[in-house]
């Protein structure tokens, strides 16, 4: 652990809202035939990614990836690293395994869960490549900020998972959380900022470009990457 953190089983705070309903039968029918390859269990513990995976590699966390396209497409355009996604909606874990089914995709897994729990439980410490998380909710209103999922403790709690020289990419297209971001994350000297002290990071190839980001880009909108490489204290 770092600077003698204690392991975080519950949180009073969340960052997330599990919104919608149960899933259409077409989504269940989905979940049902594709979890026991793709899934898995936080009861199950820790777990041991060459276990999982069935050889060494790269490994790439990514929390909150929403319906699973973006995730999908970086796992197969990378056969030679493997992933895992961390997402409490299950119609979006129930979707990126239906594409990831469709397009023959093996280097995947993917927890139904809250992503700090599984952090705390099941990831295995400091062995992570990369951590990614990609337009979380910004929680607009200043009496929500608290809800924001960047924040010190949860950077403590990325680089615990984190491999020396592991990267943590965050992207989001609301410029007062871009901030915070910026703030939050200079602040950690486990942490250097691959793009230079208070620099943003121009879109690395490797995130796909999404629909919402086309749309957005037509009109103005802009995004911002931020990339910070854990680095040896």
């Amino acid at each position: 652990m770092i600077d003698n953190q204690e392991p975080i089983k519950k949180r009073t705070i969340r960052s997330f809202v599990v919104r919608g309903g149960r899933m259409t039968e077409g989504q269940q029918k989905n979940y049902d035939a594709n979890w026991a390859f793709y899934g898995l269990e936080l009861e199950s513990g820790r777990i041991d990614y060459q276990e999982v995976f069935g050889r060494q590699s790269d490994v790439i966390i990514e929390v909150g990836f929403g319906m699973g396209a973006s995730l999908a497409e970086m796992a197969k355009n990378a056969p030679e690293k493997d992933f895992i996604g961390i997402e409490v909606h299950p119609p979006g874990v129930a979707k990126l395994m239906m594409l990831a089914k469709e397009s023959g995709i093996t280097n995947l897994r993917v927890y139904c869960d809250d992503a700090i729990e599984v952090m705390a439980n099941c990831l295995p410490e400091k062995a992570a490549s990369g951590f990614q998380l990609f337009f979380p909710d910004p929680w607009h209103k200043k009496k929500h900020n608290k809800r924001r999922i960047v924040q010190p403790l949860f950077a403590q709690q990325v680089a615990n998972v984190l491999k020396t020289d592991g990267y943590f990419h965050m992207a989001t297209d609301w410029q007062p959380y871009a901030e915070h971001m910026m703030e939050v994350m200079e602040a950690q000297t486990i942490y250097e900022n691959a793009a230079g002290k208070g620099q943003y990071y121009p879109r690395p190839e490797s995130r796909p470009l999404t629909k919402f980001e086309q749309r957005g880009e037509k009109l103005g909108h802009g995004v911002w990457d931020l990339i910070y490489k854990k680095i040896t204290l």
